[in-house]
């Protein structure tokens, strides 16, 4: 009898056991969420919903005692109550590799550009542990973004966060392309994310440029897409993102937009039942938030940077939106782009008196400093003293400091302003700051 169990044994070791999982059924489906009993599954696990028409995917999101929450990834179309739900044994992860350089894909890495399947061997998954802040390497050199206010008035650090705040129209995308042509990174990712459809075919032929395109990796998840796939846009982007800096590269990462990234998942919380906190927005979104921008930066010993830039969405023009407060305190600087001056015409419409990039002093030498906070001064003079200006109140003479600010005032705006297809090289760009501080003099 021994033997037996012993030999029963020797057979059970060369058995697989495959982690099995009950299939369950649906009870409920309102709004985005649908509610299924029977089937236990981790979140973040991906299963099939089987509907009259075939099968859709979906994500669990939640659970509460018996009762498991998914989020289907397309339209919800042809489900039926006690609907069955499959677990699916999908390859965790997401396929990265050098192979997906000049493809456009989804949320899921799935290819939307018609070119055939990308074929790559490693897998890595969406979100990772965070990293040491102490083996990271500090901000220590200039990028250049081939936007000559940016470099000479805003100067980016490789490995810095920044966001683009601006309301709809103001011209976010068109500063993204040109920074996109003008960069000196090596990889350039590029996520659009809950914007409209038409402006993913146009950033990519138009924006981009078919030479860009060769370096880049465009994720896009258009409006239309559910709230899941536009949350993992998001992530899929700076997934890309961390795995080339992984191999030594230095990574431009562009998000568009983080706001729409919040709102995804402001769907998703409520839609579970979280309950809103700030003008609507669950708590869980503010600490998603940090999560994904922490994720850019640069690198530990051996490794690249990731250089990021994030669009935020200010409803009505208002910076003290909930979301755009958020992101101003975890981002290492910020790039306001006023309606005032792109209704004027003047692009790319950067208001250097509201920007500001934390690590500026850190990247550049004190005499570009000094260069850009005298320009700074002039420039804000004129401001404060626009409407005095401009009804005729103020006489020349007055005050120095402000007929100064008037006589530069156009030569100012000149050299803030720069074609969309124009790129301007970093040196280019501090010697046109530095012809323009020796026109102010030392004031």
């Amino acid at each position: 009898m021994s033997n037996l169990h012993e030999r029963i044994a020797a057979y059970q070791e060369h058995i697989p056991h495959p982690h099995a999982v009950a299939e369950g059924k649906l009870i409920r489906g309102i709004g985005l969420t649908l509610e299924a009993v029977g089937c236990q599954l981790p979140v973040g696990s991906q299963c099939l919903v089987q509907t009259i028409d075939g099968e859709i995917a979906a994500e669990v999101v939640g659970f509460a005692e018996n009762i498991t929450y998914l989020m289907p990834t397309e339209a919800v179309k042809g489900i039926v109550p006690g609907s069955r739900v499959k677990p699916l044994n999908r390859q965790q992860g997401l396929a990265v590799g050098m192979e997906l350089l000049g493809r456009v894909i989804d949320g899921n890495g799935n290819p939307l550009d018609g070119l055939g399947a990308i074929k790559t061997s490693q897998r890595v998954p969406l979100t990772r542990p965070p990293m040491n802040p102490l083996l990271r390497k500090q901000i220590d050199r200039p990028l250049d973004v081939g936007v000559r206010s940016v470099n000479s008035m805003i100067t980016v650090g490789q490995g810095q966060r920044m966001g683009l705040f601006a309301g709809s129209g103001v011209g976010k995308s068109v500063l993204m392309g040109m920074m996109t042509r003008g960069t000196e990174a090596d990889v350039v990712v590029v996520g659009l994310v809950g914007e409209r459809g038409r402006e993913v075919k146009e950033f990519i032929h138009d924006i981009l440029g078919e030479e860009e395109r060769k370096k880049s990796v465009v994720i896009a998840a258009p409006a239309d897409t559910s709230p899941l796939m536009r949350l993992k846009g998001c992530e899929t982007a700076v997934t890309v993102a961390e795995y080339f800096r992984d191999q030594g590269m230095n990574v431009l990462l562009l998000i568009d937009s983080l706001t729409r990234y919040a709102m995804a998942q402001r769907e998703i919380a409520l839609a579970v039942g979280e309950p809103p906190a700030t003008k609507g927005y669950p708590p869980s979104v503010f600490a998603r938030l940090p999560a994904l921008v922490e994720r850019a930066g640069n690198g530990g010993p051996g490794q690249g940077s990731i250089t990021a830039f994030y669009t935020v969405l200010v409803e009505g023009d208002d910076l003290q939106d909930p979301i755009a407060d958020a992101a101003r305190a975890i981002l290492d600087g910020h790039i306001v782009l006023s309606r005032r001056l792109a209704d004027s015409g003047h692009y790319p419409a950067i208001d250097i008196e509201a920007s500001i990039s934390r690590v500026m002093p850190m990247v550049v030498s004190d005499e570009h400093l000094q260069a850009a906070r005298r320009v700074r001064q002039v420039y804000s003079n004129y401001q404060q003293n626009r409407d005095l200006i401009s009804i005729g109140a103020y006489a020349k003479g007055t005050d120095p400091r402000i007929d100064l600010a008037i006589a530069a005032e156009p030569v100012i705006n000149e050299f803030l302003q720069q074609g969309m297809k124009q790129v301007t090289p970093y040196d280019d760009s501090l010697q046109s700051l530095a012809n323009l501080t020796a026109r102010l003099g030392k004031g």
